[in-house]
């Protein structure tokens, strides 16, 4: 035992070791689990509890292979991942069994040392989502601390594709385990050797090269030629030594499953360069069986102990493009020149057709121009709904009305991917300004079992759009040109939290926000609330106002929206004798709110309610001459 209690580490040992020789780490662990039965919805790591003998055969299975590293496992077992299966309360317990098995198997033998098993939280952290740093580091420190406890001889990152969240965890484990332990950083490419958001190798190896791991390499998403072929390649950014734990290639559906086809004797032949090219730890991924490890390590064995000394020429920084200057406000459309000259500006707000249909759309953008509506506001799928892209309605829009829209943008749809590769698409179509949103959940539409993304929320995506002005990729790497995007984001006056409103919003404009469209208002004392609240990084605010159609409209308003009413305006609605009366109502309580707010921001948003935009019209006519 050491002084603290933990149970005695081999880390000093193997950072001797590390120094002379390469070793051979052991394979795949999910994808064994799964060819010996385990369905692939179960939780991995907790099987550590559940199934013990089973996890504990397989760790023996490669040392007697000849893996000199047998990585726990505990891939999954952060907090967060746990949590989707019910068993966030179970970090410690998982992580303590999973070290406790593995440090059982590699007793058989004396020279086999045990790696702690990290991957990534499975979450997006900021600026991409909204668990902090901060959080990230805790749930990390957390893992690491149960694994160092159990005596882990040193911590594997794997996996990792974004290189903030490797910093929390790396910065977690010197926290925790301090310097002695030795950290083993490793992430996952692309196969052109980027990680999947586009950083190049030289720019992730440099900052592997920088960062407090000791070892740094790559792992999993690929075979053993592309990554050979980047960790070449990341030899002239560093002198660290390199770590591969390729796939056995890509996988290849057979009969419903995913079946690796790289044999053994293929995977050892690239071992063998590995480690000719300075490899110093080779192992496998996904894919990766016992036969695989054992052919590796005949390899390695042979080339033991004359191997290639790791020889590295580290180049210097070459000049790296940097971000470009944002477009001025002014300059990106129309839109932005007159709320950057405080012009009071007014939306009226059509949803895209649910058809191929879209001249009811357009006539209604004309009547709205002919009364002197500044832009159209379209919306992107309102209510998990399925109707024509609002990206061609603002496009059909445009050439057909020839008044300016604003396109919402919102995540559900869409991984990061897609939303790069639309945002650039609709920047080339012309479309300048934006409000990007999360999006509502399918459960709330016509379609509850259709498969959302959110692979980020709406302070993600006001970061991605900031990037793109910037002339910068999802990564931060240069495009080689740059979009001019107003971007514009969405708050809620009425936010049963209100602390945590204030606190996303505040991030919206962090993240690069230009304007803030609300939720509809109908109580003028929250709103000024809301106002007060964000005067310290106020920027122009566009008040959402409904006209009501009916109290059946107000009811739904209050009980499902959750948009506040206030009781004067419920009583008003459920007076009118007719329909027609009720509409009148709602213009006229409306109209009573544009003069309200006008003098505390800076535009209206004013809905056209199913599709009657001469409502929207007759409510504008309240904002008098502007």
């Amino acid at each position: 035992m050491t002084e603290n209690g933990n149970k005695t580490s081999r880390a000093g040992e193997f950072r001797a070791l590390l120094g002379k020789r390469a070793m051979v780490a052991d394979g795949a662990m999910g994808t064994m689990l799964y060819t010996r039965g385990v369905f692939i919805n179960r939780c991995f790591d907790e099987l550590n509890l559940s199934m013990p003998q089973l996890v504990k055969e397989l760790h023996q299975e490669y040392v007697r292979a000849g893996a000199e590293i047998i990585e726990t496992n505990t891939f999954g077992a952060t907090r967060a991942r746990l949590a989707t299966y019910g068993l966030a309360d179970k970090v410690e317990a998982i992580n303590r069994a999973g070290a406790r098995l593995a440090r059982e198997a590699a007793s058989e033998r004396g020279d086999v040392f045990v790696a702690g098993a990290m991957g990534s939280l499975g979450l997006h952290i900021e600026p991409l989502g909204p668990t902090s740093f901060a959080e990230a580091r805790q749930m990390f420190s957390e893992q690491v601390s149960a694994l160092v406890a159990e005596g882990v001889d040193l911590l594997v990152f794997e996996t990792f594709s974004n290189l903030a969240e490797l910093g929390e965890a790396l910065a977690a484990a010197r926290q925790v385990a301090g310097d002695e332990m030795v950290i083993v950083a490793q992430v996952t490419i692309d196969d052109e050797g980027n990680l999947h958001d586009g950083t190049s190798t030289e720019t992730f190896t440099r900052w592997l090269d920088a960062s407090p791991a000791d070892v740094i390499g790559l792992n999993c998403s690929v075979g053993p030629k592309t990554t050979l072929e980047t960790l070449e390649r990341m030899m002239q950014w560093t002198s660290k030594p390199t770590s591969a734990m390729p796939n056995a290639g890509h996988p290849t559906k057979v009969e419903g499953r995913n079946i690796y086809l790289s044999s053994p004797e293929y995977m050892a032949q690239y071992a063998r360069r590995m480690l000719w090219a300075g490899v110093r730890i080779v192992g496998g991924c996904c894919g990766t069986t016992p036969e695989h490890i054992k052919s590796i390590k005949s390899e390695a064995r042979s080339l033991q102990p004359g191997m290639k000394k790791l020889q590295v020429t580290v180049e210097e920084p070459s000049a790296k493009a940097k971000a470009m200057e944002l477009v001025p406000v002014a300059a990106k459309s129309a839109l932005g020149a007159k709320l950057a000259s405080g012009k009071f500006v007014a939306f009226v707000e059509i949803l895209p057709p649910r058809g191929v249909d879209a001249s009811k759309e357009i006539a209604g953008a004309r009547l709205c121009k002919e009364a002197g509506i500044d832009a159209i506001n379209v919306p992107d799928g309102p209510r998990a709904s399925a109707r024509m892209s609002a990206q061609v309605t603002c496009q059909l829009i445009e050439q057909g009305a020839e008044i300016e829209t604003v396109l919402h943008f919102c995540c559900r749809d869409r991984n990061i991917l897609g939303i790069q590769s639309e945002l650039l698409g609709a920047h080339a179509a012309g479309i300048r300004n934006l409000i990007c949103i999360t999006g509502d959940p399918p459960r709330m539409g016509s379609y509850p079992d259709a498969t959302a993304v959110f692979d980020v929320d709406s302070i993600g995506l006001a970061n991605i759009v900031t990037n793109l002005n910037h002339g910068l990729d999802i990564g931060g790497n240069p495009i080689g040109s740059q979009t001019a995007l107003l971007l514009g984001v969405g708050a809620n006056p009425g936010a049963l939290n209100m602390e945590e409103e204030i606190r996303r919003t505040e991030w919206k404009v962090q993240a690069g926000a230009e304007y803030i469209v609300t939720q509809p208002v109908f109580d003028i004392d929250q709103l000024q609330h809301f106002l007060s609240r964000i005067a310290v990084f106020r920027i122009p605010v566009i008040a959402g106002i409904w006209p009501l159609t009916s109290f059946r409209n107000a009811e739904f308003m209050v009980n499902e929206l959750r948009v506040p009413v206030p009781e004067s305006f419920l009583a008003r609605m459920k007076s009118a004798s007719t329909p027609e009366l009720a509409r009148a109502e709602g213009i006229e309580i409306a109209r009573e709110m544009v003069r309200l707010v006008r003098p505390l921001v800076d535009g209206v948003q004013l809905s056209a309610p199913f599709g009657r935009y001469q409502m929207a019209v007759e409510v504008a006519q309240a904002l008098g001459p502007r």
